[in-house]
């Protein structure tokens, strides 16, 4: 049976120890501070460093600077209990513009960086960890100009899911596929008005905040979430609804 949480009610986590990609901005960034106010240490991983937390300087591309990162930030942790892969790219082009260097950027980062580092964590993983994989919306209804993103975030479900079955019921493995969202890799900003309507276009007509999503990865890494696993939750605004 599942251990009773004893940690304070409003440090919900406190104890735990998280490793996080793409921590530097976005998502990566408002998962890591929220993690971080819940009672968990965070390490983060990125291409450059950020506060307030520690974060090593890494490549998810790069087998071998993974396998040193990931053993490093275990070795200041003591061991993991959350891991969050967030890292990711999206570059859009149309079909008749796609390159295999796009193809394969996408991949090494959005997929291949992901495989790498839970490889890697995997010896330093708890009982009881829990892995939280970032898909995105555009795996359910797909995109126009940005199909290799989609799929790459398609195949994040598809290890979310084979994943969960492999490592249960030592540890529990989901996804969060976020909509639309107001970070750096969106760039809602720099858009035109039309390329700014077509992003809020869901129910709720507009983009989230990075923070809602921090929570939604927050809750799969908590408490009320150990009898979650395979799944995936969509704080999208309605724009997939799955």
């Amino acid at each position: 049976m599942p251990t009773l949480n004893n940690s304070p009610p409003d440090r919900p986590l406190t104890g735990k120890r998280a490793l996080v990609t793409g921590a530097a901005s976005g998502i990566g960034l408002a998962t890591a501070t929220a993690l971080t106010e819940a009672g968990v240490q965070v390490i983060g991983l990125d291409l450059q460093t950020a506060s307030p937390f520690p974060c090593l300087v890494c490549d998810i591309t790069s087998e071998g600077a993974v396998k040193a990162c990931t053993a490093e930030a275990a070795r200041r942790l003591g061991g993991i209990d959350i891991l969050v892969n967030n890292a990711g790219i999206l570059r859009e082009a149309s079909l008749a513009e796609t390159t295999a260097d796009l193809v394969d950027q996408h991949f090494a980062v959005n997929v291949r960086g992901a495989i790498l580092v839970t490889r890697e964590a995997l010896p330093h993983l708890t009982n009881g960890a829990r892995i939280i994989n970032l898909a995105s919306e555009l795996a359910y209804v797909g995109r126009q100009n940005a199909s290799v993103y989609a799929a790459s975030k398609a195949a994040m479900l598809g290890l979310t899911r084979s994943w969960a079955r492999e490592l249960a019921p030592r540890i529990l493995v989901n996804a969060v596929a976020p909509g639309p969202t107001d970070t750096p890799l969106l760039g809602f900003e720099s858009m035109t008005a039309n390329q700014q309507a077509l992003e809020i276009t869901n129910p709720l007509g507009r983009i989230g905040r990075p923070e809602e999503i921090a929570a939604a990865i927050l809750f799969l890494a908590g408490p009320g979430a150990t009898f979650f696993t395979g799944q995936c939750i969509g704080p999208n605004g309605g724009a997939a609804m799955t």
